[in-house]
């Protein structure tokens, strides 16, 4: 049974100290790893340039050795040596997963690679990285199974979710996905998440009635929740203080 919580490291911008922004981050995550059981960092979320996943994790792994760690990798603007090379170094410092992503298109208007990340993964298998770490691909949170057949294919450890909206479509993920281990994530409905929830198509109101059965009802399902709550950390901390 695991509760793992979703951080953006923090942005890379001209006018901010990146060493400060990155203590504070820490710091943050130091008080977060005492609700939670795993953590996921993500890599440049919507394109914006952020301190590397590879690097705070390292400094997380440091400070808080028993914390297990996932990290995102946007192979959008990677090549095939430098996907090897991210991925040589989460197994050094002891990355527990990778979500290998697309990701959003770049900031900085950066050329498109061209790599897949179904195809990613099954390179990475090939050259038995998944017996050092595990390997996950995204899902939707209502996908047409029989259009995923690369993505089954390529045989990642399990697949992270799109943001759920209601545990129907948890059950659909779990039924049609016995052989993998299956990841929801679940945005916190708070007020200061609006922008995030108008961004998915969430009623926010709605979801929030049933926000505590939903998370429930999904960590029964399939055992590993992943909350996000990119826009108020002290309300998902309260809420994981109070009810897990």
């Amino acid at each position: 049974m695991t509760i793992r919580y979703e951080a953006n490291p923090p942005k890379i911008l001209p006018d901010i100290n990146t060493d400060e922004s990155i203590e504070k981050f820490v710091n943050k995550i130091k008080i977060i790893s005492k609700k939670c059981d795993s953590i996921h960092l993500t890599e440049n979320v919507l394109g914006h340039q952020r301190v590397s996943p590879v690097k705070v994790g390292k400094i997380i792994k440091k400070e808080i050795p028993n914390i297990p760690i996932t990290v995102s990798l946007r192979v959008r603007d990677k090549n095939e040596d430098e996907i090897e090379k991210f991925v040589e170094n989460c197994v050094s410092i002891g990355i527990a997963g990778i979500l290998i992503i697309m990701g959003d298109p770049s900031q900085s208007k950066n050329p498109n690679s061209g790599m897949i990340p179904s195809t990613v993964v099954s390179n990475l298998k090939k050259k038995k990285y998944d017996s050092k770490i595990d390997l996950y691909l995204s899902i939707s949170n209502k996908p047409n199974f029989a259009k995923i057949e690369k993505k089954i294919k390529a045989g990642p450890k399990g697949f992270m979710t799109q943001v759920i909206q209601n545990i129907q479509q948890v059950q659909n993920l779990s039924d049609n996905l016995k052989q993998f281990s299956i990841i929801p994530i679940i945005l916190f409905p708070s007020d200061k998440n609006q922008k995030s929830a108008d961004f998915l198509g969430l009623n926010l109101q709605e979801y929030n009635k049933e926000f505590d059965e939903l998370v429930k009802k999904t960590h029964e399902i399939t055992g590993d929740i992943l909350i996000t709550s990119p826009n108020d950390f002290n309300g998902l901390k309260d809420y994981l203080e109070n009810h897990w």
